[in-house]
């Protein structure tokens, strides 16, 4: 027998949360567990929220940073700030509430369990719209793209990370020594990394580079 998926739900009122345990508790891929998101036990946290609050947001940053479950948001409404607050906290998936069927619910809890995303068609597009506004007027302008590394950056993170010395970088890259060191300080301190071995493994686990 497959081992089934640890969820517990977080909502607003209690006529939610008891609607929405009994739903999953009658799934077999599913084990509902302790109903706060505050314990640990649970591989993937269902918030049900009339409003984004902060301590809700709170609550998803929580169970993301400190016990590593996934989190799936199920709401009524939401701005284009809330959704780029929304992705910020961490969560991977959204359901609008009118959409959230048991069966719906169970496979967005599935696929968050495997560490994949899931947006509604429209709240993707509005997404897709919000970065690209992002890139054309706040990162662009600063020489900065999606990753947060300027290219130049990106360009001696991707020299460093092949061997090459700080001397061999700034030949290779027609920059200076100090340039070089200076785009590693720049980065090290940015990211709160330890020195520029740490740099490196960072930009390579992030797919920065």
């Amino acid at each position: 027998m497959e081992r089934r998926i640890p969820v517990s739900v977080y909502a607003d009122d209690p006529i939610t949360r008891a609607g929405l345990a009994t739903e999953l508790r009658q799934r077999a891929e599913l084990e509902l567990v302790d109903s706060l998101p505050l314990g640990g036990s649970a591989q993937v946290v269902v918030f049900a929220l009339d409003a984004l609050t902060v301590p809700a947001l709170d609550a998803i940053r929580s169970v993301r940073s400190r016990d590593g479950a996934q989190a799936v948001l199920v709401v009524s409404a939401l701005s284009d700030d809330e959704l780029l607050t929304v992705v910020e906290s961490g969560a991977c998936a959204v359901l609008w509430r009118w959409e959230a069927t048991a069966t719906s619910l169970t496979q967005a809890v599935l696929r968050a369990a495997s560490g994949n995303a899931a947006l509604p068609s429209d709240l993707l597009t509005r997404l897709l719209k919000q970065v690209g506004r992002l890139q054309q007027h706040v990162l662009r302008p600063q020489g900065l793209t999606l990753s947060g590394l300027s290219d130049r950056e990106r360009r001696v993170l991707r020299l460093a990370a092949d061997g090459f010395g700080t001397t061999e970088i700034a030949g290779e890259l027609a920059y200076s020594k100090r340039t070089v060191a200076s785009v590693l300080h720049d980065v090290t301190v940015r990211y709160q990394l330890r020195n520029r071995t740490h740099a490196v493994a960072f930009a390579i686990r992030e797919g920065l580079i």
